[in-house]
């Protein structure tokens, strides 16, 4: 199951995208190109379809703040914002899920829900029904499961979209306060973690703890437990020179370490498309080198199909990886009219240095590079 394709028009960034999405996608560009904003796309969609979810609660989101905020500032005046997926479900076929809306008075309003399963049009909205009660238009019909039943498991796909960028300082506070289900910063990662069967979680843990041995390599074992008021907390083994190993909790796990985890349980923890933004964080290169062949391995699944991963990144350490291809990657370019993304493969002067043998680390990221970031030595002269 996976994004086949993304459209965009006249959201934050650009005013029009259209591209296609293989089962790894590899997101570069500048600071303030879009980056994040490109992987929000996905995120929205997520948090209409999900079962707390909806339109209005997804546009003002605390990071979205509403239509006005949503829309690109390079677009006509009150221009309407537009999201279209193309969505491989594998056995349940081919599908299209398009929304466009604006707003009325400050409140969301759809102004086009089109959802196509192949050649066939499953929902076309406005309905004459919309048209009698305009009211209908504040909420889609995805987030409606007495509407949606028609290509629920579009909407169940949609839902399941997961992004992951850990705050490590939020994991280790033990008087945390409890943020919101599946929070990607990391609020409720250890409960999560605690939430999982108990034979599932130990299988992962048991892989995680053998792959942090490399990266952390006196780091002797992982579990979890809860202690006296209930709370979950992650121990690991330390080895040192004493004879017996010390048990540490996740209050005294580097950045590094806690990020590395994260990202291990996300690629081992389901099978919708996973976002991941900047996973070098942290990381020592040494490690980061190693990142997009470990995901290749962990998303591995039967009959040769993978798990979908969407990542972006500014690291020319995760990004040498030979077996990365133009077609893979998206470059997106600021301009006066918006930020465009192009596949690396469709901009001639990349795709003959990737044909000469050159890495996507060696070629993109200096082809993405800020005009004059040389200039930054003179800082204070």
């Amino acid at each position: 199951m996976r994004f086949t394709r993304l459209e965009l028009r006249n959201w934050r960034n650009f005013t029009a995208v259209d591209v296609p999405l293989g089962d790894r996608v590899f997101i570069v560009g500048p600071n303030a190109c879009g980056k994040s904003n490109l992987l929000d796309a996905f995120r929205f969609l997520r948090d209409i379809a999900e079962p707390q979810g909806g339109l209005r609660r997804a546009v003002e989101h605390s990071s979205r703040r509403g239509v006005a905020e949503l829309g690109s500032l390079y677009a006509r005046r009150n221009a309407d914002i537009l999201i279209r997926v193309g969505v491989d479900l594998g056995a349940a076929g081919e599908w299209e899920y398009a929304l466009r809306f604006g707003a009325t008075s400050g409140v969301p309003q759809v102004r086009e829900e089109v959802v196509r399963q192949g050649d066939r049009v499953v929902l076309e909205r406005p309905s004459p029904e919309d048209r009698d009660d305009p009211s209908r238009l504040t909420q889609s019909h995805l987030e409606q499961v007495s509407t949606n039943r028609g290509f629920r498991e579009l909407a169940a796909f949609l839902a399941g979209v997961r992004y992951l960028h850990i705050v490590p300082q939020l994991v280790r506070d033990s008087a945390r306060p409890v943020g919101p289900p599946r929070d990607p910063y990391g609020s409720d990662f250890l409960d999560r973690l605690a939430q999982t069967p108990e034979a599932t979680r130990r299988s992962h843990l048991r892989r995680i703890g053998e792959a942090l041995k490399i990266a952390v390599p006196k780091l002797a074992g992982l579990d979890l437990y809860r202690d006296d008021s209930g709370t979950p907390h992650l121990i690991g083994a330390h080895e040192h020179w004493r004879a017996r190993a010390k048990w540490q909790t996740e209050e005294q796990f580097s950045d590094g370490t806690l990020r590395l985890l994260g990202l291990l349980w996300a690629l081992l923890d389901g099978d919708h498309p996973l976002l991941l933004e900047e996973p070098e964080l942290s990381l020592h290169p040494a490690v980061v080198r190693h990142i997009v062949p470990m995901m290749g391995r962990v998303t591995r699944r039967a009959r040769g199909q993978r798990r979908q991963v969407i990542v972006s990144t500014h690291s020319i350490e995760l990004l040498d990886d030979e077996g990365i291809g133009g077609e893979e990657t998206l470059m997106l370019v600021p301009g006066k009219g918006g930020t465009e993304a192009r596949a690396a493969r469709d901009v001639a002067e990349v795709r003959a240095l990737l044909e000469n043998g050159m890495t996507v680390g060696r070629v993109v990221l200096d082809h993405v590079a800020p005009e004059n970031a040389e200039q930054l030595t003179l800082f204070g002269d």
